[in-house]
């Protein structure tokens, strides 16, 4: 598969709780815990996008925190209308906009956020894709 000119990986403002233990990733020796494992995912989410922003340079990575959007998952309370959650990742996919083409941006509502730091965090982030590696067998070429 060819490299792609823009990734956009969807996450949530949840990442910052999570605590991302890389030697239980995949939760076989810790007591299930659906909330923190969702933020923790949210989490490897963000850093993944920012390990490829510094892996592949002449690719745009992004990741977005659309917020709690009214859907069948974020129900009918939740505060962000369809529109509003779409957009961010829709203008970082398609647009011109030199802002919208800074790779290794952090995104909540068409404005850059600071993201948790152990993302941002190159040896979390190697120690991740060693992590994934491992479970899965793949490998991302340099």
């Amino acid at each position: 598969m060819e490299r792609p000119g823009r990734l956009i990986y969807l996450s949530s403002g949840l990442h910052r709780q999570g605590e991302g233990p890389l030697d239980d990733i995949d939760w076989t020796t810790r007591r299930w815990d659906p909330s923190r494992a969702y933020a923790e995912s949210k989490l490897y989410v963000v850093a993944l996008a920012f390990f490829l922003a510094r892996r592949w340079p002449g690719v745009i990575s992004s990741a977005v925190d659309p917020g709690w959007v009214r859907t069948r998952m974020g129900g009918p309370g939740a505060p962000v209308d369809i529109d509003t959650g779409q957009r961010t990742q829709s203008w970082l996919a398609a647009s011109m906009d030199p802002e919208a083409q800074v790779s290794g941006r952090y995104w909540h509502h068409m404005k850059p956020q600071q993201p948790a730091a152990q993302a941002m965090d190159p040896a979390f982030q190697e120690t991740l894709m060693t992590r994934l590696a491992e479970l899965t067998g793949v490998v991302l070429p340099a």
